[in-house]
């Protein structure tokens, strides 16, 4: 892949995310486990289209449309973004809101969505975290041609792993995720467990002065000027009185993302929380932006029930601390609303935006009071030691069939930034050969000096077993996408249970479309379509 190719010459605007309230909904849970979900059955690709499914609006002031049952069409689209009263941008959208429509759909059943595309450019969709055959995974030029302009392609699998997910565009994914290309997924669990309120918050960022994706756009370093960018010249608003000529990646991005939003609004026009005390409260975060977010929870104790849609073991209630969510990742919250009043969901980073990010939390009969953010620092959750112990799938003393090392760094190469994995930079980067069967062991070291990776595995989930050296002591750790900070190592396994070709990448996808890929291959798949060069495929 010409990672020169992943960069446009001028960065269309920036987007956000956007909330979708299932409250329409109390069958939700927490989520079951993965193990023995069967990728085989009635899931070919087909180019008819699919009629759309009854749309079911939720309730309150989070109105959002939700769409249930098991066949669904989504279109690729442009449209206007209010993100307060003063501020509007052009998105790309799928069916014309920022996230597109929540696909809320039943564990075990078979699921078919239509994208139809009329847009100016080739679009997909990959389902983010969700175990399905890879022919349905969404990437272009590895698992399908991507979608071209009116034109259409259906997708079809069965979900068996219930979680909450999200999908977005893998296209040219640095620029058309940040255009807005992206919606929430949940999977209700066959045996569900009843919430009072049910809600999905959908996390992103974006410039406040659009004017910076001009700035380098013939072709040099900024160009394109989306996440992946490593250098700029001193920019006149979100910026300004600052030298980013020679700022790394870590330090540049939170100055040109400025703006962070909640459900594709921000600041006061983010929409409350509204409770009733003694009311059981699931939030369902997603993190669809560049840039890790620490959210303190106010006023209550909180649990954290699951992790990229998978299981914690008897999560404790813990309050006072941050939760940091990372590009990619998603954390399911559950408490109880036992203190009547107003509160805020509050981002408390150090990041120029933070401010901006704030959910009130208002409970009945308390509309007239106004929350205040705090103050001071507080700890941040390490989830390697959340949860209780229990009995899981691999250890660090079994034998593995295979083992692998991926070492992350970011390297100046041609007057470019580049984000390395074991030295090289996609296509070039070693694969990860594995037979249907095999037991992986993955040792992920960041040697980036102040660059973080969140690194997702497409098609399969991954258990942590290690950070630094030390095994994981709290409940056994299930993820997909993995937040590894300047300095941190793991070493996680996975079961090769679902051939293909699939991705493993930075989900900074800037990173990603500047070199931070791997491939996990097995040995003797075929793929069942054709590469088309006329289509101009973008798999990062």
């Amino acid at each position: 892949m010409n990672k020169s190719s992943l960069r446009s010459t001028a960065f269309p605007l920036l987007l956000g995310g956007l909330l979708l309230l299932s409250a329409c909904s109390t069958e939700q849970a927490t989520t079951a486990g993965h193990a023995g979900h069967d990728m085989g059955a009635d899931q070919s690709a087909t180019q008819q289209p699919a009629a759309p499914s009854q749309p079911m609006t939720a309730s309150g002031d989070n109105a959002m449309e939700v769409l249930t049952g098991n066949t669904f069409t989504l279109t690729a689209k442009e449209s206007m973004l209010h993100l307060d009263d003063q501020t509007m941008k052009t998105a790309w959208t799928y069916n014309g809101t920022v996230p597109g429509p929540q696909l809320r759909v039943k564990q075990g059943e078979t699921i078919s969505v239509t994208l139809k595309n009329e847009l100016p450019e080739p679009v997909t969709i990959h389902w983010h975290g969700l175990p399905v055959p890879n022919n349905m995974d969404g990437i272009p030029g590895v698992t399908q041609n991507a979608v071209k302009p009116n034109e259409s392609f259906t997708y079809r699998f069965k979900v068996d792993v219930a979680g909450t997910y999200w999908y977005h565009s893998h296209q040219n994914s640095s620029r058309q995720v940040d255009k807005g290309l992206y919606g929430s997924l949940v999977v209700e669990p066959k045996t569900p467990e009843p919430a009072d309120k049910d809600v999905t918050l959908v996390l992103d960022e974006w410039m406040q002065d659009d004017s910076m994706a001009e700035m380098h756009g013939g072709g040099g370093s900024m160009a394109g000027m989306n996440h992946g960018a490593d250098h700029a010249a001193p920019a006149t608003s979100a910026a300004s009185g600052h030298d980013m000529a020679n700022m790394s990646d870590a330090k540049m991005m939170p100055l040109m993302y400025t703006i962070f939003s909640v459900n594709g609004k921000t600041g006061p026009a983010i929409a409350p929380l509204r409770v009733k005390e003694g009311e059981k409260v699931r939030i369902r975060l997603i993190n669809a932006g560049y840039l890790s977010h620490k959210l303190n929870l106010q006023g209550h104790a909180f649990q954290i029930v699951s992790t990229d849609g998978q299981p914690l073991h008897n999560p404790p209630l813990t309050s006072g601390q941050l939760l940091n969510i990372a590009p990619g990742e998603r954390y399911d919250l559950e408490f109880v609303a036992n203190n009547p009043g107003t509160w805020l969901l509050e981002e408390r980073s150090d990041n120029p935006g933070a401010k901006s990010l704030a959910v009130p939390i208002v409970y009945e009969g308390y509309e007239a009071a106004q929350a205040k953010p705090e103050s001071g620092q507080l700890p941040v959750i390490d989830l390697t030691r959340y949860g209780e112990a229990a009995q899981s799938s691999f250890s660090l003393e079994q034998p593995y069939d295979i083992t692998y090392r991926m070492d992350l760094n970011t390297d100046s190469r041609d007057g470019q930034m580049v984000f390395t994995i074991n030295g090289q930079t996609f296509p070039n980067v070693p694969p990860l050969d594995v037979k249907k069967g095999d037991r992986v062991k993955v040792t992920i070291v960041n040697n980036s000096p102040e660059d973080v990776h969140p690194m997702h595995l497409h098609g399969h989930f991954f258990q942590v077993l290690s950070k630094n050296g030390q095994s994981v002591s709290g409940s056994p750790l299930v993820k997909d996408t993995l937040n590894v900070l300047p300095g941190e190592s793991y070493v996680v396994a996975f079961a090769a249970d679902n051939p293909g070709e699939w991705m493993f990448h930075c989900h900074d996808l800037g990173h990603a479309a500047k070199g931070m890929v791997s491939e996990v291959k097995y040995a003797g798949f075929q793929r069942d379509f054709v590469v088309d060069p006329a289509v101009g495929n973008m798999p990062e």
